[in-house]
């Protein structure tokens, strides 16, 4: 009991102290439980969703799949005798056939696309009773022919929609215009689709390209009859080639598809709440390890009237303890804060989400308070084994002076070791002939280097810190010097300091290197082997009435189609490869120069001839001239000789295997040609501004396309990854607020510690203006000796990376000067910041005060 009473009265005592360490657990608890509160919420919606949506029995064709669409762009369907025959299955009260597709695009009067921009498919279909479970019509009527829809209300509101608007849908089947007849709204939370419905006669017609087809049966149970019953009298009903499942088998199979994406989110995040941990770690040791310093009296004191060893490193755990279970408590609060604030973030990008669905579960808080309470109390373990060692005799001795100032000769040697092994992992991940064994020394080198540059921080401090000062520092003089032997009287307080700052800097630079790396490899890679002019491609594949469209546009000397088709390959060794084959016209070859190991890429769009890439070729012994055998899905086998085998050592359509138009259709029926997933032109010889021009105003009807010469192609490319590493920069930027906190608490606490020393200096003709810059300086040293190790050691594992992706084809290594010094001169600016507080506090001391304390 006097342990823990001694424990609350220090912890108390100095609370100020504290303060900082527990806003870095709050912080990372609040992550942590932010990230599950906010992917727990959208399960429950999706969940919602899925259970009031699935019917008593759904059948569905065999090779039907959630969100899958097959490759001629219509969904799978069965026919609509099916229906009648499922009425007669035992226990059956009701059946009713229904039509979806998620390949359509539908448009305003504007032309605006109204599909979500969040990922969110656009849903059409007829409307149906079981639709009625899940959504009622608030407005209008359902549709009754076809020139009739009816829209959700979610959209409708988005995007200013009301009755008598006319709406135009692009399908593969068909392109047409309705008008908005009726509007229909969710009675559970809908995550953002945009869904129209139609009669069903229209819905058939455009979405199927065909009468009397549906995608689905909704089987309602007579009463009495359970869902697996049904399940088994239908099943007995029909032959086998359908696919039956009850409410929950439905509902499962969506949350499984759903759950594969929530957890990529999820764990993502939990990756970068897991970093700021690591930066937590570091700052609550240098706050108990000054603690303890600053108190090595007080401890000696009660060491020499009874005190036990134990009974003084129990008493700093419980101090620690006590901050994390605050620290934890406070943070699972702003974790439920973060997630609501997440859910409006998304609504504004247009997922909806309700807070009536806001999902805290019981292991949530309880998961968040255990690791925060286990991440302080082992931070804090170090320290308190130190404040356990302190002797009677430290009785006699100045508060504050620490008995383990410079970092031990040990420690260099493990730091070194640590170092140099990482090095050796990155040397060899560098130099690996494959992605898979590189990547896992990569990931070997990286935890080595960080851990010994970490270990060996503080050997480090006392040389880096000294070249900084000599550039920085040296021009202010002796306040200047002040700031440099500050900075240098505790290595090990340095160097834990600058590491938390090191940790993200380093990840940082790491991923601008890779960044822009990738974007460099690939705007070579365009200039050296595009020569197509213009790149059409969007969101869904381009339909005919777009490929019609852009074949008539003038000014252009050839337009290629590329198809991609499902096929398995069954090789002269015995081996199949299910990855499919690529159709275009042979024009593809200009518009896409690949190079050959072996072969002619031209005579590959010959009659019954295909190309493979090299590693295929390598993988089962594959030499020109062999026959490969293609079951083509849909359609027919053919045997095609390999007239070409492509180099893989490129980014662009690695691993491709090639066959023209022409071979295609001898195997493939009308009804399942898939569309172009893409299609190249090249403009006439003088012509491109014009051509393009043409290009873009005859394909305009088809928003949901875009039309790219090069130039266009390269910025889209270095915004997509930019916009990725933004997003990541931001979720780093936890663990760099950590760090930042770090310092401003080093900078506090050590202002507290030289209480004494400070008011002596003001004593003898230091002015307070001097006393700031000191402290500020001595901050900005501390912050750019972690940004330059951090910066240092990101980069190296950045160009690590950079070779792996090499084997993939990005070849070139592209160091983002401007982002690493931006960051690095940043650096300086968060020292400056981090020590705001700290001068200001140390200005305002008592001259005679300060000269007092003990």
């Amino acid at each position: 009991m006097t342990v823990v009473k001694t424990s609350l009265r220090n912890f108390f005592a100095h609370k100020g102290r504290m303060a900082l360490s527990a806003v870095a657990v709050l912080l990372s608890v609040a992550f942590v439980c932010g990230t599950l509160v906010f992917t727990d919420t959208m399960n429950t919606t999706f969940d919602k969703l899925f259970a009031t949506t699935a019917s008593d029995v759904t059948v569905s064709p065999k090779a039907a799949k959630p969100d899958d669409t097959p490759q001629n762009g219509k969904p799978e369907s069965l026919p609509a005798s099916t229906l009648a025959e499922v009425e007669k299955a035992e226990g059956v009260k009701s059946a009713e056939g229904a039509v979806g597709s998620t390949a359509v695009t539908v448009v305003d009067h504007d032309n605006k696309n109204m599909g979500s921009s969040n990922g969110a498919p656009t849903i059409a279909g007829n409307w149906t009773k079981n639709d009625a479970r899940s959504m009622e019509i608030t407005s209008g009527h359902p549709p009754r022919g076809p020139t009739e829809l009816m829209v959700d209300a979610d959209t409708a509101d988005k995007h200013h929609l009301a009755l008598g608007d006319e709406l135009r849908t692009i399908s593969v089947a068909d392109d047409f215009k309705a008008r908005i007849v009726g509007i229909a709204t969710f009675k559970v939370t809908n995550p953002g689709a945009a869904i129209v419905f139609f009669d069903t006669p229209t819905a058939q017609r455009e979405l199927l390209g065909a009468t009397g087809r549906f995608t689905q049966i909704y089987v309602t149970a007579a009463s009495g009859v359970g869902d697996a019953q049904l399940k088994q009298n239908v099943t007995r009903t029909l032959d086998g080639t359908y696919k039956i499942q009850t409410a929950k088998e439905n509902a499962d199979e969506n949350r499984k598809d759903v759950g594969e994406f929530m957890n990529v989110i999820k764990y993502a995040m939990l990756g970068f709440a897991g970093i700021a941990f690591l930066v937590g770690i570091f700052l609550i040791i240098n706050t108990f390890s000054m603690l303890v310093a600053q108190r090595t009296r007080e401890i000696g004191l009660m060491r020499a009237i009874g005190s036990s060893r134990k009974q003084v490193n129990r008493s700093v755990l419980v101090e620690a303890l006590l901050l994390g279970v605050i620290g934890s408590i406070l943070g699972v609060a702003a974790g439920v804060g973060i997630a609501i604030g997440l859910m409006k973030l998304m609504s504004m990008a247009g997922m909806n989400l309700s807070t009536d669905d806001l999902t805290v579960k019981v292991t949530t808080p309880a998961a968040g308070v255990l690791l925060g309470v286990v991440v302080t109390v082992l931070a804090a373990y170090l320290p308190a084994r130190r404040a356990g060692r302190v002797s009677p005799m430290a009785a006699l001795r100045d508060a504050g002076t620490p008995a383990d100032g410079r970092a031990g000769l040990l420690r260099g040697l493990i730091g070194l070791v640590l170092s140099a092994a990482g090095g050796c992992a990155l040397y060899t991940a560098a130099t690996a002939d494959k992605a898979t064994d590189g990547s896992l020394m990569l990931g070997a080198g990286v935890v080595l280097t960080l851990i010994g540059f970490v270990v060996i921080g503080p050997l480090l401090a006392g040389g880096v810190v000294r070249v900084i000062s000599a550039v920085l520092l040296r021009a202010f003089g002796p306040v200047g010097r002040l700031a440099e032997r500050n900075a240098l009287r505790n290595p090990r307080r340095t160097g834990a300091t600058g590491a938390a700052l090191m940790i993200g800097l380093a990840l940082v630079a790491c991923l601008s290197v890779v960044g822009s790396s990738m974007v460099a490899s690939a705007t070579s890679e365009l200039d050296k082997s595009v020569g197509a002019d213009f790149i059409v491609q969007g969101n869904q594949r381009i339909v005919p009435q777009a490929e019609k469209a852009m074949q008539q546009s003038p000014g252009l000397a050839h337009v290629t189609r590329y198809k991609e088709l499902q096929a398995t390959l069954t090789s002269p060794d015995g081996r199949t490869d299910g990855s499919g084959v690529t159709a275009a016209d042979p024009t593809y070859a200009d518009d896409l120069r690949r190079a050959t190991t072996a072969g002619t890429l031209s005579a590959a769009y010959g009659n019954d001839a295909m190309s493979v890439g090299s590693d295929y070729a390598k993988k089962h012994g594959v030499h020109v001239g062999d026959t490969i055998t293609v079951a083509f899905k849909g359609g027919e086998t053919a045997k095609l000789k390999v007239a070409a085998i492509t180099d893989d050592d490129t980014a662009l359509d690695q691993g491709a295997r090639y066959i023209s138009i022409d071979t295609m259709r001898k195997y493939v029926p009308a009804g399942q040609v898939p569309p172009n997933t893409m299609m190249f032109a090249e403009a006439k010889e003088g012509e491109q501004e014009q051509a393009y021009a043409a290009l873009k105003k005859v394909l305009d009807p088809y928003p949901q396309y875009q039309v790219r010469d090069q130039t266009d192609y390269k910025q889209e490319l270095k915004d997509q990854v930019g916009q990725l590493l933004n997003m990541v920069y931001g979720l780093l930027a936890l663990a760099i607020i950590v760090a930042v906190l770090g310092v401003v608490n080093t900078l506090a606490l050590s202002v507290v510690e030289r209480t004494r020393e400070i008011g002596l200096m003001r004593a003898i003709g230091l002015s307070r203006r001097q006393l700031r810059r000191m402290i500020r300086m001595e901050s900005v040293v501390i912050a750019l000796f972690g940004a330059l190790l951090g910066l240092g050691l990101g980069m190296g594992w950045g160009a690590t990376a950079q070779k792996l992706l090499a084997l993939e084809g990005l070849n070139v290594l592209d160091i983002p000067w401007p982002t690493i010094t931006a960051v690095f001169i940043g650096s300086a600016f968060v020292g400056l910041f981090a020590a705001l507080v700290p001068a200001f506090r140390a200005g305002r001391m008592n001259v005679l005060n300060a000269i007092a304390t003990e």
